[in-house]
């Protein structure tokens, strides 16, 4: 039996979701392809930060388009998601970090944004009281905030569904090809076939860009995440690192979720990741060092999962360059969940209108081919 609809989306994290759901918005009949099951990989374990704090200059217009997206999550996905705004601090240990945080403030404000605000160390302690008493100042995005990711994606999904969208886990696509204008895709349960194709595999996304021409230097990692028992509330926002890995929040019911950058062991053939606990002791020693609060606080769980990286830790964004009717949504490095919202915009823009008002140009996939080129020029 061959299934039929308009657009096909390969991938169910929050990307292809998002972007499933609003597709089908836009009047579109919409096959989701999952060959897991929605959520089961970086959307569904990742830290659940929603942060345009500290954004990559050519992120930052998408981050806060999503951020406005997030301020009605509900309005979207029917679901507040376990949404909440916190604020998010980078905070500076050292002299020379906060010199390096100034100079991002001033940039960021060079570019007409007005969301990142440099503190000094009496503001920096007003806000997060329980940091070890040597850190000298900040930068905050008081707007930002976190979120649940397993739910956050669940009710993206779930919302797909009720938009019409059919949604197939469990099933993985295995070939494609383009005739006549119309994707001929096979999958191990059976064809697909349909006029657009929206490619948001994660850390496989590259290997379906590859089957259309577009081979791009996508590397596998596996962040890795501890959470403690519950704790006496004690920190409001969001607390990242600069000078060391760290993302530090506190859950509603106490319990520390500790992240930050620290990677764990990625199996893209197996589809699963494993931990590395000597650098889970690295984690564990940095949050000690910044909340002494911390020093008896007990961790109960640890995991990983795997994500995809490309080597300017920006996504690849936007239409295919070999294919018509096709585009990519991958690669967003281990920050991407805050812009899952704003993609399947972007994405829907794409498929309706052939077009986005969003500067796609830096995330475009032919940007790594550009670089190789002019490196073996010597330009």
């Amino acid at each position: 039996m061959t299934l039929t609809a308009d657009v096909l989306v390969v991938g169910g994290g929050i990307q292809g979701c998002s972007a499933a759901l609003q597709i089908a918005q836009r009047g579109f009949s919409v096959i989701l392809l999952e060959k897991n099951g929605v959520g089961r990989h970086a959307s569904g374990v990742n830290a659940g930060g929603v942060r345009r704090l500290l954004r990559d200059p050519a992120e930052i217009p998408l981050s806060v388009a999503s951020m406005e997206m997030w301020l009605r999550i509900e309005d979207l996905v029917g679901a507040d998601c376990g949404f909440k705004v916190s604020g998010q601090v980078a905070v500076a240990e050292t002299e020379a970090e906060f010199a390096t945080l100034r100079a991002r403030a001033e940039m960021v404000a060079s570019l007409g944004y007005a969301h990142e605000e440099l503190i000094g160390r009496d503001e920096l302690y007003r806000v997060v009281p329980a940091l070890a008493p040597h850190c000298v100042g900040g930068l905050i995005a008081r707007g930002d905030g976190f979120a649940s990711p397993y739910h956050t994606t669940m009710a993206f999904g779930a919302a797909a569904r009720r938009a019409g969208v059919r949604v197939f886990e469990e099933v993985r696509a295995t070939g494609f090809a383009r005739r006549a204008g119309v994707w001929h895709v096979d999958s191990s349960a059976g064809k697909v076939e349909a006029k657009f194709l929206v490619n948001t595999g994660g850390a496989w996304g590259a290997t379906v860009a590859a089957m259309l021409g577009e081979p791009v230097p996508l590397e596998a990692i596996a962040p890795m995440m501890m959470v403690t028992a519950p704790v006496p509330p004690f920190v409001e926002p969001v607390v990242i690192g600069v000078g060391r890995k760290l993302s530090f929040k506190q859950a509603p019911n106490g319990s520390v979720l500790i992240g930050g950058g620290h990677r764990g062991v990625p199996d893209l053939a197996g589809e699963t990741s494993s931990v590395d606990f000597r650098k889970l002791v690295i984690s564990a020693q940095t949050v000690a060092t910044l909340f002494p609060v911390m020093r008896d606080a007990q961790i109960v769980r640890t995991w990983s999962g795997i994500e995809s990286r490309m080597p300017d830790d920006i996504p690849v964004l936007g239409p295919s360059s070999t294919e018509e009717g096709a585009f990519h949504a991958f690669g967003f490095s281990a920050h991407g969940f805050q812009m899952g919202p704003v993609t399947g915009a972007i994405l829907a823009e794409l498929v309706a209108d052939g077009g986005s008002n969003f500067p796609l140009a830096p995330f475009r996939i032919t940007r790594f081919r550009e670089n190789a080129s002019v490196a073996a020029s010597g330009q």
